[in-house]
């Protein structure tokens, strides 16, 4: 094998082995947040996601179960392709069906989840890389509640903040497909504009949340956190009402290096503490 050859085929096996960790750790993701005992899905509710590349993303198949799902379950989808999708003028659940039938590269022939427009979305931003949607039991009583926006700006306690950030994007109620892609779309940039950095959790009205990271483990901490959250939350309106942290108190565990570096460890993002520059 020539040089250039052998230097090409290193490239390959690289490229390979990246795929084959991607999606080994989204299929452990998808497995834990599957798990019924956890009450965050049931059936085929949720879906999941990591990016490849630039130019694609694995996503669940249409139909499969997070609780059981393999290799198998999971297309390998074209970003361009899918993102396209959300350029179609009122198209019909029949066309979105076909668009997103064609969006796969893998030649598996699945369809992908009819959520596949937003993981195409969320997943084209800088840093976001693992994606996972599910419909908590903790979360949904209160996202289905006359009160949905009870956590989306406050926080309880310090854990909270450090996992899930200062706040949260709130979607209303949208119409599954191309109309939620765009509406979780544009909250996350007015999220972004409005704080200068990327939100961890999205909560969808009468819907489910949407966790994201750098990591896997980063989506099922950030998911986790928040079911103990509503939790909390509805355990205290019980006795009396919620005792919320000031947004001083907020700010100041936001910002804090010493919490930086625990959201590092429990991330899986950096293995060391922090560094200078931290914070």
């Amino acid at each position: 094998m020539t040089t250039s050859g052998a230097q090409a085929h290193e490239r390959t096996g690289n490229v390979d082995e990246h795929k084959q960790k991607v999606l080994e750790d989204l299929i452990d993701m998808s497995h834990r947040l599957g798990q019924p005992e956890r009450e965050l899905v049931i059936l085929g509710e949720g879906n999941t996601s990591a990016r490849v590349s630039d130019e694609s993303f694995y996503v669940k198949a249409s139909g499969t179960q997070l609780e059981t799902i393999d290799a198998g379950g999971f297309v390998e989808v074209s970003t361009e392709r899918a993102l396209a999708i959300l350029d179609e003028d009122d198209p019909s659940d029949e066309r979105i069906i076909e668009l997103l039938r064609e969006s796969g590269v893998d030649g598996s022939g699945l369809v992908p989840s009819v959520e596949t427009i937003l993981h195409a979305s969320l997943l084209s931003m800088p840093g976001i890389n693992f994606v996972g949607h599910t419909h908590p039991i903790a979360a949904n009583a209160i996202l289905c509640s006359e009160n949905p926006k009870l956590l989306v700006g406050n926080r309880m306690f310090p854990d909270d903040i450090v996992c899930t950030g200062p706040s949260a994007v709130y979607v209303p109620y949208t119409d599954p497909g191309v109309k939620l892609a765009k509406a979780v779309r544009e909250g996350v940039q007015r999220y972004v504009e409005e704080n200068g950095f990327l939100p961890k959790l999205i909560l969808m009205q009468n819907h489910g949340i949407i966790a994201l990271g750098k990591t896997a483990k980063e989506v099922e901490t950030i998911t986790n956190m928040h079911v103990k959250s509503c939790r909390i939350a509805l355990g205290a309106l019980a006795v009396g009402g919620i005792n919320f942290l000031t947004p001083a108190n907020v700010e100041r565990i936001f910002n804090r290096p010493d919490e930086k570096a625990r959201e590092a460890m429990l991330f899986g993002t950096r293995k060391d503490g922090y560094s200078k520059g931290d914070g």
